[in-house]
């Protein structure tokens, strides 16, 4: 069960000419909140303010977005040592039309729930992925943010019932891997390791960003760039990212597997050393 939360007092409705409602117009961020602390607090800020700017919304300001969320722990009962936190952030109420209207108030919403995390063998073995039908389509204006109409993913995620996979993968429409339906994908190779570039669709995650920082800081390269799907197949082996659960090794992909890497031990003690508590015991 979720709690929500407007701008700091208990709610359990939404206008219904609330554009968020009709549109999809706005941004969301799945926030990880650790022993009543929001893990990596910035990464969401600006990853939701740069996606309101992009919309032409204008940039929530962070102070307005951490008053929210602390008055929506505190009075939230589910909160506990793991907890998640959604913030809504939406175009507001307006009229009929996709057109927006120059007196519109944005609204904040906030819903916290607990936490549900991966079982510790999925840290261990691994997991099991599949290849999604469902293909994204290419749109670089709306690249990297994770806006409220998710329908791609939610066609992509309704695609299996098999309670043994953990995530599906998925493609743009010209054939190149992108991301799964809740997380980032990155590839170990002779070279080293690889991730999908976010420029044409899919989400840009804040996981995969701290990743990302951690490699550079190590002196470890991981290009970043497009990913043919012959890529995957012959890779090392493959690993995804996601805010919730940290990073987990994958073991299969339909007929194709890998096998443990204690490349990812390594990456996963560094993160694990950086504050994401999650890996394996």
């Amino acid at each position: 069960m979720t709690e929500w939360f407007r701008d700091e007092r208990p709610c359990t409705t939404i206008a219904v000419d609330d554009r968020a409602v009709q549109y999809g117009d706005g941004l969301f961020e799945t926030v990880a909140i650790r022993d009543g602390e929001p893990r990596l607090w910035n990464y969401h800020v600006e990853r939701l303010q740069t996606g309101a700017v992009r919309l032409g919304l204008g940039a929530p300001d962070e102070s307005r977005l951490r008053s929210a969320l602390t008055a929506a722990l505190g009075q939230a009962r589910a909160v506990g040592s793991r907890s998640v936190a959604k913030i809504v952030f939406t175009a507001g109420q307006g009229p009929r039309g996709y057109r927006r209207i120059d007196s519109a108030e944005t609204t904040i919403l906030t819903g916290i729930s607990q936490a549900r995390m991966p079982p510790d063998t999925c840290y261990r073995d691994g997991v099991e992925l599949r290849l999604c039908r469902t293909r994204l389509a290419l749109q670089p204006q709306l690249a990297g943010m994770k806006t409220l109409n998710r329908l791609e993913q939610v066609l992509a995620r309704n695609e299996w019932r098999d309670e043994s996979i953990f995530e599906g993968l998925t493609l743009d429409t010209d054939g190149r891997l992108i991301c799964g339906t809740m997380s980032n994908v990155f590839l170990f190779t002779g070279q080293g390791l690889v991730t999908p570039a976010i420029t044409r669709c899919g989400v840009s995650g804040v996981m995969r960003r701290h990743v990302l920082t951690l490699l550079d800081s190590a002196g470890i390269e991981c290009s970043v760039r497009d990913v043919a799907m012959e890529e995957l197949w012959s890779s090392d082996g493959v690993f995804i990212s996601n805010s919730q659960f940290g990073v987990l090794p994958a073991r299969r992909c339909g007929k194709h597997s890998w096998q443990p890497q204690e490349r990812f031990e390594q990456l996963a003690s560094m993160v694990q050393m950086s504050g994401i508590e999650e890996g394996p015991a």
